[in-house]
């Protein structure tokens, strides 16, 4: 068996095949893995001088060659990237094409698309299983067609993608080929591939980076020390850590502002370990092992205060700030803060994360918004951490107070994947601002939309004609959300049923509902605004210039004039031109989001327009409800921004 590291081009260019045997699974990658390796190719092309970028291993042997002519190897592992490169080379091929660059797409077809010299089967450079082959010709062929295969799929992701990111043809074929490596394990040819195969992916768990750094390690430790230093140092972080022992490894080596991402691990602990210094290395990087530990398992910090807010962090999902909250253990170990500034320190960081979620502020920011913070904070603050933090987080992205108010009243916080853990926790801490004595068990609280979910004939009715528009708009909105113990008995029952139960509770955040005759539109956002206030002052502004800012304008009685959305510019002359125009870019941008956005809100966007009752259609077929108020216009846009995972800032209006 040879193994070496070498360049995606190396392994595609030249006269040869690669063969998928017939037990291979047929190609499963899905979006998950498609926005990894696109993410990875977005950070690459942001890089002046981009160094290699590990995807990961490829396992094959020699065959015959028949003909003779075609070096051809049996892939046994690695099909998966191999054929998701082998799609985005062929999408930048045909978007050559369209644009008549016809040299530059006869070069990435002829060298490494296909072997063009060559007949028959032997023509394409990869022959997946007879599940695939077919389709995977026709892309090739460029002629894939309406079928929905996960080929056809990956194809159009990317094409979204590039749509939304453009990098240049050029830049991309040069990062895949040239800044892309891999690992090839090439087999002899007396070796069962089948075992091989059954080995790598089911019989025992794949190598992890972290499995490679233990090797790495011990092959520059001496054998007469080997078993001492592993028992005192590597044993113990193993156990502490599990399955998180990569994670772990790679927000060590951010702890000093690098940005290291998750296929590099491994290649940049290589760079900073070397027989000179590797025992002392991993003492450090076990020790601090245990800090690691705390932030994922907080139960096992002892200081109350401190276990508390790392438990609302982790709710949060704080990953990206794990370099920057090891450092802050580190200065708490060693006596340079006390428990008071590090429980001050991870408050900051939640008002930070929390105004930016109700504000729907991406995410995806954050990994690189984190490690300047402790570049800066080492720069120019040394040890000051708390004005620190406030110094710097205030300038990244950080909401005032006006666009704040403005995100709460609007904001559709309830939602799926982590939105109603977020949502949860913002309820708890409104319970927890009344500061009762006795403290309140949320364990068995659940959140309760006020006007529910499904709406019986009694609060159609009770809503009025624009009840669709209403329940669209207003059902997720915070000023329609409590907490109960009550969940299941209140279901969709009238508002005066729920009043009464609201009645019984125990908790201050229900004692609202005891004056309240109504609960229509107007009477959520009222509820909203009195929230609003509350909230501001749990996660108070803690910028040092104007808390308020310049004031976000209420759109009522107002003229658009020009729509920004995703750098792109239009002319309107009313808001019924601007809801078009936003919903017509952000279903060429991403057509599968926009099918989700469809379901999502039947009352605003159906294909059946029977359904709506004044109506535009849009360029890809669908109707769109234009009978609405320019509030209710800009709370919709704002919505769906929000759902197709962009900025605020991606979606702007000016106004006369």
């Amino acid at each position: 068996m040879q193994a070496k590291e070498t360049k995606l081009q190396d392994i595609i260019e030249g006269t040869k095949q690669y063969i998928l045997p017939l037990f291979q699974r047929s190609y499963s990658w899905d979006k998950k893995e498609w926005e990894i390796l696109w993410e990875d190719l977005c950070e690459l092309s942001e890089i002046e001088n981009p160094r290699s970028h590990f995807i990961g291993s490829i396992v094959n042997m020699p065959t015959t060659s028949v003909p003779e002519g075609v070096s051809k190897y049996m892939l046994i592992d690695g099909q998966q990237r191999i054929t998701t490169v082998f799609i985005i080379l062929a999408l930048l091929r045909d978007l050559a094409k369209q644009n008549d660059e016809i040299e530059f797409a006869e070069e990435i077809n002829n060298t490494l698309l296909v072997n063009p010299y060559k007949r028959g089967t032997d023509y394409y450079k990869l022959m997946p299983t007879q599940i695939d082959r077919e389709e995977f010709q026709k892309l090739i062929q460029n002629q894939l067609d309406g079928n929905e295969s996960q080929i056809k799929k990956a194809y159009n992701y990317f094409d979204s993608k590039l749509k939304r990111n453009p990098i240049g043809k050029d830049q991309l074929k040069k990062l895949i080929t040239n800044y892309l490596s891999i690992v090839s394990i090439v087999l002899d040819n007396d070796d069962n591939p089948y075992l091989v195969f059954e080995s790598l992916n089911a019989k025992g768990r794949p190598l992890t980076q972290a499995d490679l750094i233990k090797n790495y390690f011990f092959m520059r430790i001496h054998y007469d020390q080997q078993n001492e230093v592993y028992t005192r140092y590597w044993q113990p972080m193993e156990s502490r850590l599990g399955d998180k022992l990569t994670d772990y490894i790679r927000h060590y080596l951010m702890m000093d502002g690098s940005i290291v991402k998750q296929n590099d691990v491994y290649h940049s602990l290589k760079e900073k370990v070397d027989q000179n210094n590797a025992i002392e290395y991993l003492k450090n990087l076990s020790n601090t092992s245990i800090y690691y530990q705390k932030l994922i398992a907080p139960e096992n910090e002892t200081d109350i205060s401190i276990r508390k807010y790392l438990v609302r962090l982790n709710r949060i999902e704080v990953t990206t700030a794990y370099p920057l909250l090891l450092n802050f253990y580190k200065s708490f170990a060693s006596n340079s803060i006390d428990s008071a500034q590090f429980t001050e320190l991870l408050k900051l960081l939640e008002n930070y994360l929390i105004r930016r979620f109700i504000c729907g502020l991406p995410t995806n920011q954050l990994n690189k918004v984190f490690p300047t913070v402790i570049i800066s904070l080492n720069t120019n603050f040394q040890g000051r951490f708390i004005k620190g933090i406030k110094s710097i987080l205030s300038t990244k992205g950080y909401p005032k107070n006006s666009a704040f108010r403005k995100s709460i009243l609007e904001s559709k916080l309830y939602g799926g994947g982590d939105r109603s853990i977020k949502t949860k926790l913002i309820l708890e801490s409104i319970e927890e601002s009344f500061a009762h004595r006795e403290a309140v068990p949320f364990n068995n609280l659940s959140i309760e939309h006020i006007m529910p979910q499904t709406l019986s004939e009694w609060w159609q009715h009770y809503l009025g004609e624009e009840w669709e528009i209403v329940h669209e708009l207003q059902l997720h909105n915070i000023g329609n959300l409590t907490l109960t113990g009550y969940n299941s008995e209140l279901s969709n029952d009238d508002f005066h049923s729920k009043k009464k139960l609201y009645a019984d509770s125990h908790l201050e955040i229900n004692k609202y509902f005891a004056n309240i005759t109504d609960w229509k539109k107007l009477d959520i956002e009222r509820r909203a605004r009195t929230l609003s206030e509350i909230m501001i002052n749990i996660w108070s502004y803690f910028g040092t210039d104007d808390p308020e800012g310049i004031e976000v304008q209420d759109v009522t009685g107002t003229n658009p004039q020009v729509l920004t959305i995703m750098g792109q510019y239009f002319s309107v002359n009313n808001w019924r031109d601007v809801l078009e125009n936003t919903l017509n870019v952000l279903a060429d941008v991403d057509p599968d989001t926009f099918e989700l956005l469809i379901n999502e809100y039947p009352r605003f966007l159906n294909k059946d327009k029977s359904k709506l009752r004044a109506i535009r259609e849009l360029k890809n077929g669908c109707f769109v409800e234009v009978n609405l108020s320019a509030k209710s216009v800009e709370k919709f846009c704002r919505q769906t921004i929000e759902f197709f995972d962009l900025s605020p800032d991606d979606w702007k209006i000016q106004v006369a």
